[in-house]
């Protein structure tokens, strides 16, 4: 178990795995296929709207040619923007089409004395929530060094069992399957099992 000034290893581990990677310089073959993505336009309904060539716009998007100014011109025409935001890295408000799945039982697994955390969506990189599978192990406060704190927030949802959620500044909760909680993960906080057998739940942690 960590030290109580320390974040939890999981969480830590999080953190290291590339969150602070240096953005990818931009592709413009995949700026324009996300830009007719996110119109819900084919490639011919996109070609049309370009007045570009089918094939001509196939090989932009799989980056066979390179556009000239003429096409790039007639792309953002057709896009409905101008020629500078085709080679603009996407913003926050734009869908990326990430997906990660994780099959059940399948997430990478960190023992503790105290919980068991399963790791999901471990695949996908810069994530800006860590979402994991906790068996509690602990059944006493006494079991942690200390309180458990780190930077951002938390959410928690039982699973299966029944928990006490025991934070620095409230009165300890008893919760059961079905019962959620969000708090500031930087206030002192533990989880225990109070059920026979160990309380599973899901954890998402926040890493901006």
């Amino acid at each position: 178990m960590t030290d109580a000034s320390e974040e939890p290893s999981l969480i830590r581990i999080a953190r290291e795995n590339g969150e602070e990677a240096t953005p990818e310089p931009l592709d413009l073959g995949t700026r324009v296929r996300d830009l007719r993505k996110a119109q819900g336009w084919t490639l011919e309904q996109a070609a049309q709207r370009a007045g570009l060539a089918r094939s001509t716009l196939s090989k932009i998007e799989n980056g066979q040619m390179s556009p000239t100014f003429e096409a790039i011109r007639k792309l953002a025409t057709g896009l409905g923007i101008g020629v500078p935001q085709l080679f603009t890295p996407p913003t926050k408000g734009q869908v990326t089409g990430r997906r990660a799945i994780t099959r059940a039982g399948e997430g990478q697994t960190h023992l503790t004395t105290t919980y068991e955390h399963e790791m999901l969506a471990g695949a996908m990189t810069r994530k800006r929530m860590l979402p994991y599978r906790a068996r509690i192990h602990a059944r006493a406060f006494q079991e942690f060094d200390g309180w458990i704190r780190h930077d951002g927030e938390e959410f928690l949802l039982v699973l299966t069992g029944t928990i006490r959620l025991l934070t620095e500044f409230y009165e300890p909760v008893d919760m059961k399957r079905g019962d959620s909680a969000y708090y500031d993960a930087s206030m002192g906080h533990n989880v225990i099992s109070t059920s026979p057998e160990d309380a599973t739940i899901l954890w998402v942690t926040s890493l901006d």
